[in-house]
């Protein structure tokens, strides 16, 4: 590499940082999160009902069941849970689990699955039929929360959303679950990931009704089911595989949304190894570049420019290359501060986000390879990828 190569290398990396720093919402400081600003109570409390789809969850779905019927929410709550199917006994031991639970165990309704139709990926299908089963109470519920099979949520939880929905006017009120950290490499990707996340749909972007840029999480969704239907309800986003990202973009043309940070909903899935790590994410990185080769060249040719070429700048090249490299990789490990900070990770962490990045960027090549490969989107023996095809053709 020339000097003048290197630093141009250089002074685009450091341009990059600085805008993403300074321009980009300002997504790294973390504000969004659910333990500022608390909203107060409204004055009456709506109705709400829990659209939880599981799919051979029997390993979590006590916990997670048994936290949403443990809600202390004062206003009418029910819970259904959509069996997609299951084949380990996940709706037998969620039974069990309302049995156990004294007076609140007549909240959860066991909806058993139809078989899932051709344009649908699993969960969005099974979301649909959650939610034709809640609006056809008499009356029907003002809310939907749609939430996952594996997450677990504190007693206050829905309270809190609710009453932040209600104060915003919102549509779509979203927590960012925690996800597991047990493992030192679930310690070295999860912060990273939402990092990550943050920085590709800037929350503080997706609250701005100004901006276009939509997002939201889909371990914890609340969503005005009023507005849901205006929008043309789950059929709509039927193929997504990125389906949150989906619902958010769908409902912020009804309205306002919100997405934050929480230490209230919690994951229950702990990822055993670093490849568990890699199947998450490469299930939609692929998906999140529309399919395409060229926007995956363009992936790899950025995330080389942003992250690692900064730290190889710093410790190989010499003069205005190695200053530009370095001061890159300084702003990029401040920027992860906030992240790591709210985790409980140490600072020391930060330097490693180049390396993290690495992986991230190996990890979308897999993404891509197995959608090649007819294995995109894979989740529960389901090539989830195949549903956007069919739903896409289905829409032509």
């Amino acid at each position: 590499m020339t000097p003048i190569l290197g630093l141009l290398i250089g002074l685009s990396a450091l341009a990059a940082w600085i805008y993403l720093t300074a321009g980009r919402g300002r997504f790294w400081r973390m504000a969004e999160r659910d333990d500022r600003a608390e909203p107060a109570p409204p004055g009456t409390w709506p109705s709400v009902a829990a659209v939880v789809p599981a799919r051979n969850e029997a390993d979590v779905i006590a916990a997670s069941i048994g936290g949403l019927l443990a809600q202390d929410y004062a206003g009418a709550f029910r819970v259904i849970l959509v069996d997609d199917n299951s084949e380990d006994g996940t709706a037998a031991v969620a039974q069990g689990v309302a049995q156990g639970a004294a007076g609140s165990g007549a909240r959860l309704e066991i909806l058993r699955g139809a078989p899932l139709e051709p344009g649908w990926t699993g969960k969005l299908f099974a979301m649909r039929q959650g939610l034709a089963r809640a609006s056809a109470a008499d009356p029907p519920p003002d809310y939907i929360l749609f939430t996952d099979a594996d997450i677990a949520h504190s007693p206050d939880n829905l309270t809190r959303l609710v009453a932040r929905a209600e104060a915003g006017g919102l549509v779509l009120t979203s927590l960012m679950a925690e996800l597991s950290q047990r493992a030192w490499f679930e310690k070295l990707m999860i912060p990273a990931f939402v990092f990550f996340f943050d920085m590709l749909y800037p929350f503080p972007w997706a609250k701005d009704p100004a901006r276009r840029e939509a997002a939201a999480a889909g371990g914890c969704m609340l969503v005005r089911r009023e507005a849901l239907e205006a929008a043309g309800g789950v059929e709509a986003i039927r193929g997504e595989i990125i389906d949150d990202c989906a619902m958010g973009a769908l409902l912020k043309r009804q309205g306002p949304i919100w997405l934050g940070l929480t230490h209230r909903a919690r994951s229950l899935r702990p990822y055993d190894s670093l490849g568990d790590i890699g199947r998450m994410i490469s299930r939609s990185a692929y998906a999140q570049l529309g399919y395409s080769p060229l926007k995956l060249i363009g992936t790899v040719l950025g995330l080389a420019l942003v992250f690692l070429a900064p730290p190889v700048l710093a410790l190989f090249a010499s003069g205005g290359a190695a200053f530009c490299g370095l001061a890159a990789w300084v702003l990029m490990t401040l920027a992860f501060q906030p992240m790591l900070r709210f985790y409980g990770r140490s600072p020391l962490w930060g330097p490693l986000l180049p390396l993290i990045a690495a992986l991230y960027l190996t990890f979308t090549f897999r993404s891509a390879l197995d959608h090649w490969a007819g294995r995109g989107g894979m989740w529960k023996g389901r090539a989830q990828a195949n549903a956007g095809a069919q739903a896409g053709a289905g829409a032509a």
